[in-house]
């Protein structure tokens, strides 16, 4: 019949009331971006996954990560990816993984649980190092502005374990450093520890 709505036109003004209710699709995030605090973790077991996304830029961006967290506070158990690795080839038969992880939403919209499948690849590897909270770097890239030296920046989220809560993303930028420079990344992983542990001293 002319005029009756038909299954498309109802999947499109559904689709759109979603987006309505959302707020729609908000921009990318950019270098200062923070969602919620990083609680203390003094005395908390916090597991460190390695780097999922990673660009072009010199240096081990896990093996800094790692430095400037375990640099900066010692209070914290930290559990960091190698160690990780070495248990998940214990395990075969868990169907767990560190890396390839997918994250890629965390760079797109505001994410404050995560749900399956990411949940319950969580679960499982937290459950076997017995982490309370997990650290996702999520995105390690270098960033060129005309005329300028390239600066390094590291998107990373912070998640309850036992619950998928996300207690804190940010995106954290380091100094410039010309190209090839190792400084780099290690001034982007130092700011990531300052930023998670800001009740440490200078």
């Amino acid at each position: 019949m002319r005029g009756q709505p038909t299954h498309a036109k109802y999947m499109v003004c559904a689709l759109a009331l979603l987006f309505a209710a959302c707020g729609g699709r908000a921009p990318a995030p950019t270098p200062g971006t923070s969602q919620g605090t990083p609680p203390d973790l003094r005395g908390r077991r916090v597991l460190v996954l390695p780097v999922q996304q990673s660009g072009v830029f010199a240096g081990d961006a896990d093996a800094e990560i790692a430095f400037a967290l375990t640099a900066r506070s010692t209070q914290v158990d930290w559990i960091m990816s190698a160690e990780l690795e070495r248990v998940l080839e214990r395990s075969p038969g868990l169907n767990a993984r560190s890396r390839g992880l997918p994250v890629g939403h965390f760079l797109a919209v505001e994410v404050r649980r995560v749900g399956d499948p990411l949940y319950g690849l969580l679960r499982r590897i937290s459950a076997l190092v017995d982490a309370e909270a997990i650290l996702i770097p999520i995105q390690v890239a270098s960033v060129t502005e005309e005329g300028a030296d390239p600066k390094v920046h590291v998107a990373a989220t912070l998640i309850e374990s036992r619950t998928g809560r996300v207690v804190w993303f940010g995106i954290v930028e380091g100094q410039a450093f010309s190209a090839g420079d190792v400084g780099g990344l290690a001034s982007a992983a130092d700011m990531l520890a300052r930023t998670l542990l800001w009740y440490v001293g200078a």
